[in-house]
């Protein structure tokens, strides 16, 4: 079964969330503390966690990027009272698949944490999810970088490269869609999963990381292309692919 980890420190907003996630399925298993919550996810990891930020013990933040550090393709949802936009870049750059601001509604967290867990699965052209009778790896080669988006795993002259779970979402997103002018716009809203988003920033930051991290030359990109006024395009021909039987 599906389990929802949930770390939060009020008792009254753990029994509306058991609530709210149980009615559609998921287990759900209570952290009320940053450490606590590290604890249970380490013991048995999750399907996704919900996550306040002001947690007693441990930070939320702190909490967000040790999660991701120990499991990174396992989604985080962060709850918040904060606005700030500030706030939300920072999170999202430390691996949060979405963030969500009190008060919410319950649907629409129900909605975004279902979102998250299947962002990244394999889909039909309908865009219906299927689960595939065998493992299949989803490789990516360019220059000398090879990437294997199904264990999570890059590589570059041999040599193992970190990345971190949005940055394989990002690579991935190009990868599927090479040559083609992507707007900072439609990666927010298909890589992150905003569709109103107040800054694009996050999306500048994360190309300036994977030119860092896969281009010979950063400073003078040969895959990660700015397109002035556009957005980016990957400029490689190479797809992702399942390796042959």
């Amino acid at each position: 079964m599906e389990t929802v980890l949930i770390v939060e420190d009020s008792r009254a907003m753990q029994r509306t969330l058991r609530r709210l996630f149980e009615s559609d399925g998921l287990q759900v298993r209570l952290a009320s503390d940053g450490v606590a919550g590290l604890e249970s996810f380490k013991k048995d990891t999750p399907s996704v966690v919900v996550l306040d930020l002001k947690l007693p013990r441990l930070p939320g933040k702190e909490v967000c990027r040790a999660l991701k550090a120990y499991a990174a393709s396992v989604p985080i949802v962060v709850l918040s009272a904060n606005t700030e936009v500030e706030d939300k870049v920072l999170l999202l750059e430390l691996g949060a698949d979405d963030y969500v601001t009190k008060p919410f509604s319950p649907k629409e967290l129900l909605a975004r944490v279902r979102r998250a867990m299947r962002r990244g699965e394999p889909t039909t052209p309908h865009g219906t999810t299927v689960a595939p009778e065998t493992p299949q790896h989803e490789l990516l080669a360019f220059g000398d970088i090879r990437i294997d988006f199904t264990s999570m795993e890059a590589a570059r002259a041999g040599k193992p490269i970190i990345l971190t779970t949005q940055e394989f979402k990002l690579l991935k997103f190009f990868a599927r869609s090479p040559g083609r002018v992507i707007s900072r716009e439609e990666l927010l809203n298909e890589v992150w999963g905003y569709t109103n988003y107040p800054t694009t920033r996050t999306v500048d930051n994360y190309i300036l990381r994977l030119r860092q991290k896969l281009e010979p030359d950063p400073a003078n990109p040969r895959y990660f292309m700015t397109m002035h006024g556009s957005g980016y395009k990957f400029a490689c021909n190479s797809v992702v692919t399942a390796p042959e039987k």
